[in-house]
């Protein structure tokens, strides 16, 4: 029953999913397909021809992917890059009229041609993405690294053959980590806390430490922490500085829980429509800014905790320093056994066999650990 979920998932008629809300949405979103003039295949892409003008959905606004990376890549290295030929226009996925929750579904139905999808958000539609970005599975950018690699080619089969969509790049936020409004020394220290996150896979970890899970959106994690609304927060290292959280928070701990993953690709059909050296010309680009994303990545990971301590001047005037909770041996012994005991098996529970077998094909030799139907 559980594989032949699977097998249909992401396939079944449009008018089958519109909820009131997704329609709505699609409604407001309209406008972007109106805006994307896609030129024929074959069309010449000689100098003097029609600009191509492309909208983007990108990642989250306001945090350094997005305003440093992103943004001026489609604003402007990608027309640079084209000769003036490729236009684009980018809009943060948090920019409004758009949900998180239903990217899968508006690429698949051509309604946003370019975007991103945060695998953990859409996970509620289709968990098999989020193998990548489990909760405690990469503790360090080197084993998110090998995680990616080999998985890469099984995320593209999903999103083609699924939802129609063309793979392009995945990107990395900065490690995700717990900040806290008092003191904690370690994992097990959070047990009664009520901690804001941000997907299933977070929460069901949060509730195996015996704290309080809340799913949140990132824009409202300040406010919760400064209502007491929230005790905790897992974000971003650096994100968590760049929305003012050492106003509110006093400890945060150093272990990756999770990397905030995302997805970017294009509608397919929209995408076949494209002359072959306009295509070229954007893979090749968002190669590259791949490569810089995830370098970000994995430079602000760091300087996140250094501007969170106060050990670096980050540009936000005198700030009060957090104080840094370090990975423990027991924490990284209590990591290996939730992963082992909590995450993975809900994980499969969720998804079903054909995640038992993805995760036995591809990873379990990355992680060392190999899941057994019970």
């Amino acid at each position: 029953m559980a594989e032949s979920r699977e097998r249909t998932r992401g396939v079944k008629p449009a008018i089958g999913i519109l909820s009131q809300g997704f329609a709505l949405t699609i409604a407001a979103l309209i406008v972007f397909i109106l805006a994307i003039p896609a030129r024929p295949a074959g069309a010449t892409n000689q100098q003097g021809s029609a600009p191509l003008h492309l909208e983007i959905v990108g990642g989250l606004g306001g945090v350094t992917q997005y305003t440093k990376l992103e943004q001026p890549f489609w604003q402007s290295e990608i027309t640079r890059r084209s000769a003036g030929h490729i236009v684009a226009n980018i809009r943060p996925l948090d920019g409004g009229g758009l949900r998180g929750e239903e990217m899968l579904q508006l690429m698949r139905l051509g309604v946003v041609r370019f975007g991103t999808a945060i695998v953990s958000v859409v996970a509620g539609e289709e968990p098999e993405l989020n193998a990548v970005d489990l909760p405690v599975l990469n503790p360090d950018m080197a084993t998110l690294r090998r995680t990616v690699a080999a998985y890469r080619g099984r995320l593209r089969e999903i999103l083609r053959e699924r939802y129609d969509i063309e793979l392009l790049g995945i990107y990395a936020y900065p490690a995700q980590v717990v900040f806290c409004r008092s003191a904690f020394s370690g994992l097990d220290d959070l047990a009664g806390r009520r901690v804001r996150t941000s997907s299933v896979g977070q929460s069901e970890l949060v509730a195996a430490l015996g704290a309080i899970p809340m799913i949140l959106p990132f824009s409202q994690i300040a406010s919760a922490l400064r209502d007491d609304v929230a005790d905790c927060a897992i974000t971003g290292t650096l994100s968590g500085y760049e929305i003012g959280l050492n106003n509110y928070a006093t400890h945060v701990h150093a272990m990756a829980l999770s990397w905030g993953l995302s997805i970017f690709g294009a509608n397919a059909t929209a995408w076949a429509a494209l002359d072959p050296q306009d295509q070229e010309e954007i893979r090749s680009g968002v190669s590259e800014l791949e490569n810089r994303i995830w370098a970000q990545a994995e430079a602000d990971t760091i300087r996140g905790l250094a501007c969170d301590s106060g050990k670096l001047e980050c540009g936000a005037g005198k700030v009060r320093p957090m104080t840094v909770v370090a990975t423990s041996k027991a924490d990284a012994e209590r990591r290996r056994q939730l992963l082992t005991e909590v995450v993975l098996p809900r994980w499969i529970e969720r998804c079903g066999e054909i995640c038992r077998t993805d995760w036995n094909r591809y990873l379990a030799g990355v992680h060392g650990i190999e899941d057994e139907a019970k």
